[in-house]
């Protein structure tokens, strides 16, 4: 009697109940989609249908590192006009645990002036002139909450839903259910300035337990952002593809003595992709034929403002070479000459570093939106700003804020996307979000459902354990869709 593997029994069991019925709903096969029954596939980057017909192709995932206060931005409140210099109410402060830097502080005001705009009449201060002209295609979200209150965890539960590393990324998810739209480019991109990686570092675009193949690549800043692309000198492309043969070949041979390798197999597949990106990604984020008009637009003749222009000017060439997800972090200033601002996060002096972040992020943000919807592709690409988490309504050191995952804002614009509408509020100083909260979980759940994927159906089995996005959270918030 032949005796069957745990694998071949498992999966028997499944078809007995039913389950190829709820895998042929899950993109690329769903809980049989591992490594080792995927084997038989070609490419596991090829294209995938995703659950229902999706409203968008591409993500471009703005995140503001550092965590700016929205409640200097977009969530006018004058009830903390009004309180400014007092203590906190202790009615506002029911749940409250403060676990960073120094307590509850007095209520504090910047030197804001607040205007709305737009038939949407949404609120935005004087540190978003640019973007204010958008209010009417952007939907907002201003009842945003997540869990800790320190920027690796609180950025690691922004990017991967878990505070503690080891999960997928949403670009990751995102690249395995649908996988590549072209195959010559990264289906996954991150892009950032300034001379470090971003806070957190290659964990928040890592596949975590998925196949390595769907990972992020992250592009440098400057001139050169993909590393050792070029071709060496004095080796022709004959030549090249020959070594790139005999290369396959061995490595193949070790991926069939160590087919649960993940790391080896995406290796083998980053030869390949490294070849053909060699003809198509310097022409991707080359910037040269850009017209002078578009790169003003962007703001690319600023210099408070070119750094973080030229990478949301890279996120435009990207998804128009249908690159399905582009991870987008503001960084420090220094092309303007203030490297120690190194992010949002603004304990003290609040003014003067928001005042910088703000100039460097306006002109791009608004000319992106501009752009994309002038070439017709606002339609088909979701623009998400999100950061790790927000500020308080008390102060800190006097001209600062301290961290706030009770409550902040958060917007989506794009395809599929309710514009020039509000969901959920804060209370009347702006410390904590009040009715119905949206968590990290559902803005992910939300992301995946304008990309046709359904975030209960968005399965991979794990050690015998299906994983999906959100965990065993998430809820998609549907007033945010059109």
């Amino acid at each position: 009697m032949k005796t069957q593997s745990r694998r071949e029994c498992l999966f028997n069991a499944i078809y007995g109940i039913g389950g190829l019925t709820l895998a042929a709903h899950m993109p690329g096969g769903g809980i049989f989609a591992t490594p080792a029954l995927a084997e038989g596939l070609s490419d596991p980057l090829a294209p995938k249908q995703p659950h229902f017909p999706p409203k968008v192709k591409s993500v471009i995932w703005l995140h503001m590192d550092g965590a700016p206060s929205t409640l200097d931005l977009y969530d006018y409140k004058p009830e903390l006009i009004k309180l400014a210099g007092q203590e906190a109410p202790a009615s506002f402060l029911t749940g409250i645990k403060t676990s960073t830097q120094g307590g509850v502080g007095k209520l504090f005001v910047s030197n804001r002036t607040w205007k709305q705009h737009g038939a949407s009449g949404a609120w935005f201060s004087d540190l978003l002139p640019n973007l204010a002209q958008h209010a009417d295609k952007i939907a907002f979200v201003k009842s945003s909450t997540t869990i800790g209150a320190t920027h690796d965890i609180s950025i690691l539960k922004l990017n991967t839903g878990d505070t503690s590393p080891g999960r997928p990324s949403l670009g990751a998810w995102i690249t395995y259910a649908l996988g590549s739209a072209n195959p010559d480019l990264p289906a996954y991109v991150v892009l950032y300035n300034g001379k470090k990686e971003p806070t957190g570092g290659s964990v928040n675009w890592s596949s975590g337990f998925l196949p390595a193949v769907y990972q992020g690549t992250a592009f440098r800043p400057g001139g050169s952002p993909i590393l050792h692309l070029d071709r060496p000198e004095l080796v022709a492309l004959a030549e090249q593809r020959d070594n790139l043969d005999l290369l396959r070949r061995l490595n193949e041979h070790g991926v069939s003595q160590r087919p649960e390798d993940t790391e080896l197999q995406a290796r083998l597949r980053s030869y390949e992709l490294a070849y053909r990106m060699e003809a198509t990604a310097p022409e991707a984020v080359d910037l040269s034929k850009e017209t002078e008009a578009t790169k003003a637009l962007y703001g690319l003749d600023d210099p408070a403002s070119k750094d973080y222009g030229t990478n949301l000017l890279r996120a435009r060439r990207l998804v128009e070479r249908n690159v399905r997800f582009i991870q987008v972090v503001s960084g420090p200033l220094e092309a303007a000459g203030n490297e120690d601002a190194r992010n949002w996060d603004a304990h003290q002096d609040l003014e003067k570093n928001h005042g910088a972040h703000a100039k460097a992020v306006d002109k791009p943000i608004a000319g992106l939106l501009t752009d994309l919807k002038e070439r017709g592709l606002l339609d088909t690409t979701l623009v998400v700003w999100t950061s790790e988490f927000g500020r308080t309504s008390y102060g800190q050191s006097g001209n600062g804020r301290d961290h706030n995952p009770w409550g902040y804002t958060q917007w989506l614009a794009g395809g599929g996307v309710k514009a020039g509408t509000t969901f959920g509020e804060t209370d009347e100083i702006g410390l904590q979000a009040v009715g119905r909260k949206v968590d990290t979980y559902d803005l992910h759940a939300t992301v995946l459902q304008l990309l046709g994927l359904d975030h209960l159906k968005t399965v991979y089995l794990r050690s015998g354990r299906s994983e999906r996005p959100t965990v065993v959270y998430g809820e998609v918030v549907k007033e945010l869709l059109a």
